[in-house]
């Protein structure tokens, strides 16, 4: 019923139509190509905003122009291992053979490196499909002991991630949330196994692991949203120089505008940035 020539002009009618003009402009995608679009519109948009649920990204999809609804959008994130951030009753549930640990950072002053460390996983974009990201970090200089990437949400990655870090220290205490990946029995055992205390985030305490939500913000801002990253191997190539920027060039505020690796390792500043210390972090072997 839109005719292009007319001398009406296209904005007026799809007024008198009832349609909206980002409708007229939209040229129809496949299926999967539209699915990694709106995965890379949530991540983003989940990025700026964690405390956005189900119902407000849908409603902001929407104002894209994208007629999408809330199913379609709870099983992205879903799919994506995303949740909004605000405190709720049962936030994240471990299986139920899982074994519970307390909360153990409540009033808890952190003022040394290996004094505790922590964990999670987020979504990483790819030019086509998504992979996860976990990483290990020591809250008090904010350092990257280790990361690994993975296709899927299986457990082997996480193990790795743990593994890499234990060779390098060990810590008083690991603390993470309660995924089911840091409940399992392989990952606190080998934790018990090392005699180190496990804590938990508490339920609907969304600022529990506050360091590790921080740490990611950084990375898809700095790194994963001005790259397009086209291949598994072409992420980890480019995550791996930038984590290495991260520890040991960017500096931090709240580090006293110290790197991470200088506060890890106790020194004021290294003069040479390009020539750190032993203590460098490796690239991980990307699991599958």
């Amino acid at each position: 019923m839109i005719e292009p020539g007319h001398d009406i002009p296209l904005r007026r009618q799809c007024e008198l139509l009832g349609l909206p003009r980002a409708s007229w402009y939209y040229q129809p995608q496949p299926i999967a190509a539209l699915e990694e679009l709106l995965q890379r519109l949530i991540d983003e948009v989940y990025t700026r905003c964690p405390f956005y649920g189900v119902r407000r990204i849908t409603a902001w999809l929407r104002r894209q122009g994208h007629d999408v609804n809330p199913k379609r959008v709870r099983r992205l994130m879903r799919q994506m291992g995303l949740e909004a951030l605000y405190p709720r009753r049962r936030l994240s549930l471990p299986a139920p053979e899982h074994t519970k640990h307390p909360y153990l950072l409540r009033d808890l002053r952190i003022e040394r490196p290996n004094q505790v460390w922590c964990t999670d996983i987020t979504y990483v974009r790819l030019a086509s499909g998504f992979v996860y990201l976990t990483a290990i970090m020591d809250w008090h200089s904010r350092y990257v002991l280790s990361w690994e990437l993975s296709t899927s949400l299986e457990i082997r990655f996480c193990l790795a991630a743990l593994e890499r870090a234990l060779s390098m220290s060990t810590p008083e205490i690991f603390n993470s949330d309660q995924g089911s990946q840091f409940t399992s029995a392989e990952f606190a055992g080998r934790l018990t196994e090392a005699s180190v205390l496990i804590s938990r985030d508490g339920r609907g305490r969304v600022f529990d692991n506050i360091f590790v939500e921080r740490l990611w913000r950084s990375v898809k801002y700095e790194e994963v949203y001005l790259k397009a990253y086209q291949t598994v191997r072409e992420a980890k190539e480019s995550l791996g120089r930038y984590f290495r920027f991260y520890n040991t060039e960017r500096l931090h505020e709240a580090l006293d505008y110290r790197t991470p690796l200088e506060v890890y390792l106790g020194k004021e500043r290294f003069t040479t940035p390009s020539q750190p210390p032993s203590l460098h972090l490796t690239q991980p072997l990307f699991v599958s």
